[in-house]
């Protein structure tokens, strides 16, 4: 436990920075490079912080998916650097850092290499705030030794209020946690809510308050005030080179608010500034994923969506064509959201909620193509669901069976001796650490072994689909499949960025329906023969149906890997696979044939 953590009656106001991690994910969708954190790292450790969030959250995945980086490996390297200051992660519960549940054995490996390799505090949160999926993480991590925030995640819906908070902070307490954290993740607290909410809990929890709030909505400054003088202890800020919009509240602004008062944080202005000066260069690094979202926006309020999802569901959507369907798809969350009994919107069930919300608006119709994740709320496979899920789809997911009702690990075998003999990865896996990094994200750590090492730069090839206006384009290893705006000279403007490309030609097959065409996956008959269609943008995660094997009109028949969750491909007749187009890992585009049936 740190030394804060025994001063509950001190005034003094401690401040988490999220600039390592949490205002990146929020605002520049998780793309930093540790080689832009590290020289900046000794004067962050310098400060005075509470504690540094650097690790967890969407940064693990981004390091091996996009940034051909080890994520283990910036841990290690930021602990050499960072001495001072507890280092801090975001873990999901049973979920770790991944989207499903995972074993015990997984979660217990995982919770104890991020103590060894640096994590001092863990921030341990369930999207369901079902305690049963916390109860392994926190136990682990205790056992090592380390700080645990208990965490709740906050939401605004007819079936949340104080009441059902007040006892989860309760449950997290009597389980062990050191802190009790609320975590605000899309900005919806509002000041006065924050004031009752940590007054409520204060009357029956001694140990510190920490809040965690997201600017989207304009809130966040004032629930930190409000919070603070009705006991919170603690609050997440950002750095004011990367702070406000989605991500958090500026660092220096509070710091400065708070100077001279009961509650002083004691930080230096001095040293704050020099930090700033060095990340308003390195943001400039990374323009292309800036989130949209830098000011406030109410209507934020409706959708809940958190703010670091945001960026990350803009560049999801320019992935598959459909940018222009932002405001649908956000409008749609609503529904499904309250379909799968107004589940909080956090990682991960921000994501599949988001992920079910895109196929809803681009098949052109709720539920045509039902994600894997989305099935498994409805099983009852990531815990109790606070309201009733929607009749419809429980018709559609259950057909007549009953949802699982106990503890979710409880169905789950053990994972890490199967993965650590995989034959894939077998010869790729070095260490423990390797082992871990397969379990969660199989496919993509494949190709991050594969690529370990290797200078690899964003990708900058543009193939020209024959006989179409479109283009084929990779940058940083995600497809966006566009029409060109520019060229000229050897380079071409995608969204207003210009990339220098090597232009080819590729066949006429793979051009994709235009953006939000259902029709991409509508079988399309030739002869005896019909295609089957991908229904958007992925890779192929698994083929269940192989050439020469019959296949039942709605089978699944192919799972896709899109937006980073499962979304499976039924088969639009019966027949038998008389043709497969892709091996799995292969990237595709909507529209481009996956297989045929005769």
């Amino acid at each position: 436990m740190t030394e804060t953590n025994s001063k509950v009656g001190s005034k003094r106001v401690k401040i988490t920075d999220t600039i390592l991690r949490d205002a990146h994910q929020s605002l520049l969708a998780t793309r930093m490079r540790t080689e832009d954190m590290l020289p900046i790292c000794e004067k962050l450790d310098e400060v005075g912080f509470f504690s540094l969030e650097a690790w967890g959250g969407a940064t693990f995945d981004s390091c091996i998916r996009f940034l051909n980086e080890d994520p283990w490996e910036r841990l290690k390297a930021l602990k050499k650097v960072i001495k001072k200051t507890p280092i801090q992660m975001l873990l999901r519960g049973q979920n770790a850092i991944g989207y499903r549940h995972y074993a015990d054995d997984v979660v217990e490996k995982f919770v104890e290499k991020s103590a060894e390799n640096g994590v001092d505090v863990f921030r341990i949160f369930d999207a369901l705030n079902d305690i049963r999926n916390l109860l392994t993480a926190i136990k682990t991590a205790k056992k090592c030794g380390k700080t645990v925030e208990g965490t709740i995640s906050y939401t605004v819906s007819p079936v949340h209020n104080e009441k059902v908070f007040v006892e989860f902070a309760k449950q997290l307490r009597d389980e062990g946690s050191d802190i009790i954290c609320i975590k605000d993740m899309a900005g919806l607290l509002s000041p006065y809510a924050a004031f009752e909410l940590v007054s409520a809990i204060r009357k029956e929890i001694s140990i510190p308050i920490h809040i965690h709030s997201h600017c989207t909505a304009g809130y966040s400054p004032m629930n930190y005030l409000k919070a603070i003088e009705a006991g919170a202890n603690i609050v997440d800020c950002a750095n004011s080179a990367m702070c406000m919009g989605t991500a958090q509240t500026s660092t220096e602004a509070f710091v400065a608010t708070l100077q001279g008062t009961d509650y002083d944080t004691g930080l230096d202005l001095e040293k704050l500034s020099e930090i700033t000066d060095y990340f308003t260069e390195v943001r400039k690094h990374y323009e292309e994923f800036e989130s949209k979202f830098t000011g406030v926006d109410i209507n934020i309020l409706k959708s809940q969506i958190p703010g670091g999802m945001i960026s990350n569901m803009e560049s999801q959507l320019k992935q598959q064509n459909a940018s222009d369907k932002l405001h649908l798809v956000l409008d749609e969350v609503q529904a499904v959201r309250k379909d799968l009994g107004y589940i909080p919107l956090v990682t991960p069930t921000s994501q599949i909620v988001g992920t079910q919300a895109t196929l809803n608006v681009l098949m052109g119709e709720r539920y045509k193509n039902i994600a894997g994740q989305t099935k498994d709320i409805v099983r009852g496979m990531y815990g109790k669901v606070p309201g009733e899920i929607s009749q419809e789809l429980k018709d559609k997911v259950l057909e007549g069976e009953p949802a699982y009702t106990e503890r979710p690990a409880d169905k789950l075998e053990p994972e890490l001796e199967n993965a650590r003999n995989a034959e894939e990865a077998k010869d790729l896996i070095k260490s423990e650490e390797d082992l871990l990094s397969y379990v969660l994200f199989p496919q993509v750590a494949v190709t991050f072994f594969k690529n370990r090492g290797k200078e690899v730069p964003a990708e900058t090839t543009a193939k020209k689909v024959s006989g179409t206006g479109h283009y084929q384009i990779s940058i940083d290893g995600e497809a966006f499949h566009v029409s060109a705006t520019e060229i000229d000279s050897g380079k071409i403007t995608v969204d207003g960025v210009t990339y220098s490309v090597d232009i080819q030609e590729t066949e006429a097959g793979t051009k994709p329906a235009p953006s939000g065409d259902s029709s991409s996956s509508t079988p399309v008959a030739s002869g005896e023969s019909t295609d089957v269609h991908a229904p958007m943008q992925g890779s192929i995660f698994k083929i269940i149906k192989n050439v020469g094997e019959k296949v039942k009109e709605g089978e699944v028949i192919i799972i896709l890997e899109a937006m980073k969750m499962e979304t499976e491909v039924n088969a639009p007749c019966s027949g038998k696979v008389t043709s497969l187009k892709m091996s799995v890992g292969d990237s595709v585009t909507s529209g481009q044939v996956l297989m045929t049936i005769n």
